[in-house]
């Protein structure tokens, strides 16, 4: 797929896949002879991991490490850890979302009460 394709297929846009690609976000792309980015299988699910990943608000640094050590097919307890503490940060995260929807359904509750 051209760089074009799987812009439209995630909605990322295409200078974003160039700068995770630069920055080690996700591995090299294969490229065509004329060296047109060619993303095969295993490139889209690189980009569609990442896509999960940032959407969810793990930070890129992390992720850098992460793709790194798996590249080299290194440091299997670092790359469990990195995952550990990234999920960790989610779940606080959500707890805090949590306790807001709370207050908020607090608040509605008594202001529907009050125009009953």
């Amino acid at each position: 797929m051209t760089i074009g394709e799987v812009s439209e297929k995630f909605q990322m846009t295409a200078d974003t896949l160039r700068y995770y690609e630069r920055i080690g976000l996700i591995p090299p792309v294969p490229r065509k002879n004329n060296g047109i980015r060619d993303f095969d299988e295993q490139a889209c699910k690189w980009v569609s991991f990442v896509k999960c990943m940032r959407a969810a608000g793990v930070q890129i640094e992390p992720l850098i490490e992460y793709v790194s050590l798996l590249q080299k097919g290194t440091g299997i307890e670092r790359r469990k850890q990195i995952l550990i503490e990234q999920r960790a940060r989610l779940q606080q995260q959500v707890e805090t979302l949590r306790t807001t929807i709370e207050r908020l359904d607090y608040k509605i509750n008594h202001y529907e009460e009050i125009f009953k």
